[in-house]
């Protein structure tokens, strides 16, 4: 075991009377103490007492690595949304103590009379409002760690723009301490309330999502959901893509030929990442408002798919080409990726279904034809128009 040189303290507004008897003794212990200037203010260090750099970095307390005893005071648990982990991954195992407190989520949760396993718990400090778009439905509750005072307000703001004005929101100040404070109403209502009245922070806010339609969680999701120019992969066909893309978390998918980048995004909130290629400014313009939207990770490449195709990274565990496909671009692909990786290419155009038909002859996999009509008004009446055939070709190389 590594020498445990390091004392992560998770330290609460109520100040030292809130630690325990060894969290104590490891503070009185160390020659120097990181931490906020209020996390310092509430320990009593002194002289000891090292703010963190901005923008953050643990370099400084790497650099006392094992040379003294040394603290580091953060908010509540370590090593639930707190700074424990943005340490100990450059340490080894027994180089450090733990002293957690209750976290703030413990302490609203208990406040509100919620089960904490079945509240989305979120730090929102570095991360946009968005991310909690995929996870909004009528009644799903939510803790989140705010940033600041004013981020209260952009909170109550947004849920209001995006139809959960509805939804009751209590935003907390200093949780669990004597100096809490709770503000409480509609979103829509605190969203105005706090231009004049703004809460204190540190804050943070809970609340039950009311008001709103929820995201569907099923691939092939309206095209409207989506900004496109028309070049988008049309719902029933992007349902049938990504059941052959057959994405698991953690994955990652090349989208080449990206259009609006629509089958990446649906890869992304299957719990995926993906890399976009794409050639179009606009369209790029697109997949980045739709990554953005809905909070996902993706990163987007201009140009053209086989000219960039070597400098891409990370490696894919599947391929998907939306338009561009040609056997120089397949052949480059196999010669690219070396670990086990799937396809799926869809044609429209005669040469590439014909391309796709070969391949299919030569390598096996699944050949689709997908056609499909759709109601349209015909004078007073309707009739059946019927969409372009696809085909599809999906694959997988061991």
């Amino acid at each position: 075991m590594a020498y445990p040189w390091l004392s992560i303290i998770g330290i609460h507004p109520s100040g030292l009377q809130s630690l325990s008897a060894a969290a104590v003794q490891d503070l009185e212990q160390a020659a120097v103490v990181f931490g906020s200037p209020r996390h310092l203010a509430l320990a009593q260090v002194g002289e000891r007492g090292r703010a963190w750099p901005v923008p953050f970095s643990v370099e400084p307390l790497l650099q006392l690595r094992c040379q003294q005893k040394v603290a580091m005071l953060v908010s509540g648990d370590p090593f639930h949304f707190g700074g424990g982990a943005s340490v100990a991954r450059h340490l080894e195992r027994g180089e450090w103590r733990n002293h957690p407190q209750p976290s703030t989520f413990s302490w609203i949760s208990g406040e509100l009379g919620w089960s904490q396993e079945q509240v989305h718990c979120m730090g929102l400090h570095a991360r946009s409002l968005e991310s909690l778009t995929p996870l909004l439905a009528q009644g799903e509750r939510f803790i989140c760690l705010l940033r600041d005072a004013p981020a209260a307000h952009r909170l109550a703001a947004w849920l209001t723009g995006q139809d959960w004005g509805e939804s009751p929101l209590w935003l907390v100040s200093n949780a669990g301490s004597e100096a809490q404070t709770v503000c409480t109403g509609k979103a829509s209502e605190l969203a105005q309330q706090l231009l004049e009245q703004p809460v204190v922070a540190p804050v943070a806010a809970a609340f039950e999502a009311r008001g709103g339609q929820g995201l569907p969680q099923v691939a092939g999701r309206a095209c409207d959901a989506f900004a496109h120019d028309g070049q988008i992969t049309k719902s029933p066909v992007r349902a049938m893509t990504l059941a052959a893309l057959a994405p698991r978390k953690g994955e990652c998918l090349w989208d080449l030929g990206a259009g609006s980048g629509s089958v990446a995004v649906e890869w992304c909130l299957a719990g995926g990442t993906a890399v976009c290629v794409e050639q179009h400014a606009g369209r790029v313009a697109n997949i980045a408002h739709n990554a953005a939207r809905y909070a996902v990770a993706l990163q987007v490449v201009q140009g053209d798919s086989l000219a960039v195709l070597a400098t891409l990274q990370p490696q894919p565990q599947a391929v998907f080409v939306g338009g561009g496909f040609s056997l120089a671009l397949f052949q480059a692909l196999r010669a690219r990726l070396a670990h086990p990786w799937r396809l799926v290419v869809n044609a429209v155009a005669l040469e590439t279904q014909a391309l796709l038909m070969e391949l299919h002859r030569s390598h096996g996999g699944q050949l689709l034809q997908l056609q499909w009509s759709e109601a349209r008004p015909l004078g007073s009446m309707q009739s059946w128009h019927a969409a372009r055939p696809l085909v599809q070709w999906s694959w997988s190389c061991p």
